[in-house]
């Protein structure tokens, strides 16, 4: 489905953007594993996908840094000749209450999730708008439809990407690019899984299918948005969170 397609996911050591780099993979396209900080799992990564009988790297890169994003992509476009679909998964979080939330902790989470989105799309814009073509998939989340209690600044970054998405839609869809994002609930990761048994019992009782979901499940949705399939949907936040945002 996905085979001659290059394909950068960020944040893709761990979680669900590695699922999402495995589940590409599965589909034959190219895969670049960004990471930050954890080079042993992305390259684990790397080789579970070269066991799929795929191609694909790993490079690390800070996308909350602009200059380091704009190399990356540089460096991507010049190995491959072309950069066909963009997750933007890497994200962060600093939880608490906004009254002890500091001023760094709020910086950050907007730093890594937002402006790391920002960056990473205004560098391959130019070149998907050069190939008039493009699948740009940002990961917000239920929290950022909904809010959460002790997440002001996660929150309002995931709000942040869904306006974000919805606007470089509009911009670039004269050219072939569609740009949607997926917002996952509560899903079963090493975030989630450091939670106490007390709140996983609350979070599930919010869920009307009565389970967390698991990396696979947002997986398969991008790969149904990076394929031509979904070439008539742009603009659009997916909920995949088991019903939690029904409305």
């Amino acid at each position: 489905m996905l085979e001659g397609k290059v394909a950068l996911i960020t944040g893709a050591a761990k979680g669900i953007g590695r699922a999402i780099a495995l589940a590409m993979a599965a589909e034959k396209a190219t895969v670049v594993i960004n990471y930050n900080g954890s080079k042993e799992r992305a390259e684990q990564v790397l080789e579970e996908v070269k066991a799929l009988g795929a191609d694909g790297c790993v490079y690390q890169c800070n996308v909350a840094d602009t200059a380091d994003t704009d190399a990356m992509i540089k460096e991507i476009i010049k190995t491959y000749g072309h950069l066909d679909i963009l997750v933007n998964n890497a994200g962060i979080t600093r939880d608490n209450l906004i009254m002890k939330m500091s001023e760094e902790d709020f910086d950050a989470v907007i730093n890594a999730n937002l402006k790391g989105c920002f960056n990473t799309i205004k560098a391959v814009s130019r070149q998907m708008l050069r190939q008039r073509s493009g699948r740009i998939i940002n990961i917000t989340s239920v929290s950022g439809i909904l809010g959460n209690a002790g997440q002001a600044n996660y929150s309002a970054s995931k709000a942040g990407i869904i306006g974000l998405t919805r606007t470089m839609a509009r911009e670039l869809a004269s050219r072939g690019i569609t740009v949607n994002g997926i917002a996952p609930g509560f899903v079963d990761t090493d975030m989630t899984k450091v939670l106490p048994e007390q709140v996983r019992e609350a979070a599930t009782a919010q869920i009307p299918l009565g389970r967390f979901g698991q990396p696979e499940d947002i997986a398969n949705m991008a790969v149904y948005l990076a394929s031509e399939k979904a070439s008539y949907i742009t603009g659009q936040i997916i909920s995949v969170d088991g019903g939690m945002a029904i409305g």
